[in-house]
């Protein structure tokens, strides 16, 4: 039997710790924009793919004769389900989720987690929609390049949805220096 190490703690989950980082006073201001521009590229690469694909032509060289595939509502909708997940995700009270009972109502805590709870399953299920979307519209045609990545970019825009919710959900729960805890 090994002897535990010296800074083993029973209540942690993993074995190895997360290591420490420290980005100062401003790491919460740093992680509120590290998410806005996670968004803001997220949105931008399906933009682009949607622009291009309504001015698609056929390669220089070769008879001009009308693209095999464009973007359309099926294309959005993954988009859209990630979106309203992020939505739901951080218009969540922080403190209800963790369950601090200082709001009164004893509900409130299992109707904020079953919200967050709704908020990822839409984003989860935005993931999934653009991966299959991915698959069987473009993949398994076999569309040339500049076709397959109007699917590449819509399954880059969930996942860039997803990271810059997780920074967001993190950046807003660490207090900072200017935050004060009054308690009756």
């Amino acid at each position: 039997m090994a002897v535990p190490r010296h800074n083993y703690d029973p209540r942690r989950v993993c074995i190895n710790p997360f290591p420490h980082i420290s980005l100062g006073k401003h790491r919460r201001t740093i992680g509120i924009y590290l998410a806005g521009g996670l968004f803001a590229l997220a949105n931008w690469t399906f933009l682009d793919a949607a622009i291009l694909s309504a001015h698609a032509h056929s390669p220089i060289g070769e008879p001009e004769r009308p693209p095999p595939v464009h973007v359309t509502f099926l294309d959005w909708l993954p988009g859209l389900c990630s979106l309203f997940g992020m939505l739901v995700i951080n218009l969540i009270d922080k403190d209800r989720v963790q369950g601090h009972e200082d709001f009164g109502d004893s509900r409130a805590v299992w109707r904020a987690r079953l919200f967050l709870f709704i908020g990822f399953a839409l984003m989860a299920g935005g993931l999934a929609g653009s991966v299959t979307v991915l698959v069987l519209k473009y993949i398994l045609h076999r569309y040339a390049e500049q076709y397959t990545y109007y699917g590449y970019a819509n399954v880059s825009q969930n996942v860039a949805l997803m990271l810059s919710a997780i920074v967001l959900w993190i950046s807003q729960s660490v207090s900072t220096e200017y935050e004060y805890t009054l308690s009756i």
